[in-house]
């Protein structure tokens, strides 16, 4: 049941509304995780797999495809400017959220995430195929530009925000924003040379926005974390980050889509950037 006190509670579907969906021309199934290769042992029927590494990334420089290739990608799986995008993935959404920041910055306005994920359609004995669907080439006319100034934000950009004292979110685990350690627990070392946060910043864990079955906290406990206990308030300009982006879109869509925030940015630079810029200032602790 998705809670209709979300700010936009038509942004997220259940697994019993994909399931009743699957064969809806209008609609498109995209999987995303972090595991590449778990679309291949076994996806929702009709879902096409795009891999944030392959698809959505420029292969040379450290940034996103162009719009062109973009709407290259949409069409080869079928998807127009007017097709609903249904995300879902592993790790409670955590790279399904990462698929749909990337789409609404190319301009795609109709996306939604299929709450649970993964996990909650493989928890509930749902049907997994794995053959991989082929649609009828899609046409897509290409954003002119990539709406970075509006949900995206540059490390020059996040550290005005922390010098004026505006709200900026750390995402990521306790331990990398006290500067314990440079990596998420459990991975490996990224090659980041300095520990902590950016000055000024809440320590927010991603995490704390999902229950145990990977679907979103209610519309209140969302609003205690965030508001009560993280100081956050409507109106303010908010700029979420974590180690290259991810996990700071999965908080970007709770407050953009859940709790109704207005002026969200995802700093995609995040900590991989910071914590090897040369004169950044960190905090620890």
């Amino acid at each position: 049941m998705i809670d209709k006190n979300y700010a936009q509670p038509d942004a997220l579907v259940t697994t019993q509304w994909v399931s009743e969906h699957l064969s809806d021309s209008g609609v498109r199934l995209v999987e995303s995780n972090e595991d590449y290769l778990l679309y291949d042992t076994g996806h929702i029927q009709g879902a096409v797999h795009i891999d944030w590494r392959a698809d959505l990334q420029d292969q040379t420089i450290r940034d996103y495809v162009s719009p062109k290739q973009f709407a290259e990608l949409c069409e080869r799986h079928g998807i127009s400017n007017e097709t609903t995008v249904v995300f879902y993935g592993d790790k409670s959404n955590w790279w399904a959220c990462y698929a749909l920041w990337t789409f609404r910055l190319f301009g795609h306005e109709k996306v939604k995430i299929m709450d649970g994920g993964r996990d909650k359609w493989v928890g509930e004995n749902r049907h997994l195929t794995r053959a991989v669907p082929h649609f009828v080439k899609g046409r897509y006319t290409p954003a002119a530009e990539r709406r970075d100034a509006e949900i995206r934000a540059f490390y020059d950009q996040a550290l005005a925000h922390s010098r004026a004292g505006h709200a900026l979110i750390d995402v990521r685990s306790p331990g990398e924003f006290r500067g314990e350690i440079t990596h998420m627990p459990e991975y490996p070392q990224e090659g980041v040379l300095r520990g902590g946060h950016v000055p000024g910043a809440a320590s927010v864990p991603w995490k704390m926005a999902v229950k145990e079955d990977g679907t979103f906290k209610s519309a209140a406990e969302l609003h205690a974390i965030y508001e009560e206990e993280a100081g956050l308030m409507r109106g303010q300009d908010v700029i979420a980050y974590c180690r290259i982006g991810e996990r700071s879109s999965h908080t970007w869509f709770v407050l953009t889509y859940l709790l109704g925030y207005k002026n969200v940015r995802n700093y995609d630079g995040s900590w991989t950037e910071w914590g090897n810029r040369v004169g950044a200032p960190i905090e620890r602790g």
